[in-house]
């Protein structure tokens, strides 16, 4: 039944990559096109003009819209994964003898798994956490807090582990990293577009220099309207079932889902990374939320009150 599941979420996962693909470039027309509606109206201007002043203003802009939605999608999928561990200060984990359990662990776990062993990463930081990342099996990486390699028993960080590489089964890696770096990206463009308006209106004071500092500033704060208001509730929409069904795929590879409920436990307490403060898009990768900020109705994550009853509840089966 479990396989059966991973299947049927993998095929989910690839239905809704090609969704995104499609929707990004629509909210982003759509964010424009909000913000050159509240200008005509804080402007003044009749409604039928403002409409029309609009449309020649997408038109214009149309294919530069295109053109960035075409970039941000090659580069999700070609350097996402090398984004992600740079946000989160990631260096790869050294093959030397304080880590060869750690190795051993991830290597014994894919093999169950029945997928290449992931590369390993460390994240220099006492709190406890972890995300996988990459493009599929062959290309994905996971990375481990120093504070779990620590603080957490054998059992319970093989668990974690196992939560991770089911992630990577479930090809749950793909679809959160074109999201995270997508919105990343996004966000970046939106201060190029303010920076660029500013210079615009300090270097002209000609109609054509006002009208494009305008224009810049208006693609500016569309982008920031959508990497603060629309992207949050797309990560929460994709990102709560997926840690469900990482648990439950963590569990069916190790046989042992009370190891990782004890492991999300402790986790719980001191999950925050600080390095991902600047970088909020990447908690929904992490295996617990690592912002200051835990819980609340955009919470990328289930609670782990709810994660570690269902996982109690899977140890009658095995």
């Amino acid at each position: 039944m479990q396989s059966r599941d991973i299947y049927g979420h993998i095929a989910s996962n690839n239905r809704k990559i090609v969704g995104l693909v499609l929707l990004f470039p629509i909210m982003l027309i759509a964010s424009v096109y909000v913000f050159f509606i509240l200008q005509a109206f804080i402007s003044g201007k009749p409604f039928i003009q403002a409409i029309h002043e609009i449309n020649e203003n997408l038109i214009e802009i149309l294919p530069l819209i295109l053109i960035l939605a075409t970039i941000l999608t090659l580069a999700s999928f070609n350097l996402g994964d090398k984004m992600m561990l740079m946000f989160a200060g990631a260096k790869i984990c050294p093959k030397d003898k304080k880590y060869t359990q750690i190795h051993k662990m991830v290597e014994n776990i894919a093999l169950k798994a029945g997928i290449p062993a992931p590369k390993v990463y460390l994240i220099s930081d006492e709190s406890l956490n972890a995300f996988a990342t990459g493009y599929s099996p062959k290309s994905a990486s996971i990375s481990l807090t120093t504070g779990i390699v620590e603080k957490l028993e054998p059992i319970e960080l093989e668990a974690v582990i196992s939560h991770e590489i089911g992630h990577i089964m479930n090809r749950d890696i793909r679809l959160n990293m074109f999201v995270i770096t997508g919105i990343g990206i996004i966000g970046t463009l939106g201060d190029y577009f303010i920076r660029a308006s500013r210079r615009s209106r300090n270097r002209s004071s000609s109609k054509n220099g006002r009208k494009s500092a305008i224009l810049f500033l208006t693609i500016g704060l569309a982008f920031y309207l959508f990497k603060y208001l629309v992207a949050p509730f797309i990560q929460m929409a994709l990102s709560r079932t997926q840690e469900f069904q990482a648990d439950a795929t963590g569990a069916y590879i190790t046989r042992h889902p009370q190891a990782l409920a004890s492991a999300l436990e402790k986790i719980a307490v001191d999950p925050r990374l600080e390095s991902l403060d600047s970088s909020t898009q990447m908690a929904s990768a992490c295996i617990c939320n690592p912002l200051k900020k835990i819980g609340g109705l955009l919470d990328t994550h289930p609670s782990i009150q709810e994660r570690v009853k269902r996982l109690q509840n899977m140890a009658h089966f095995y």
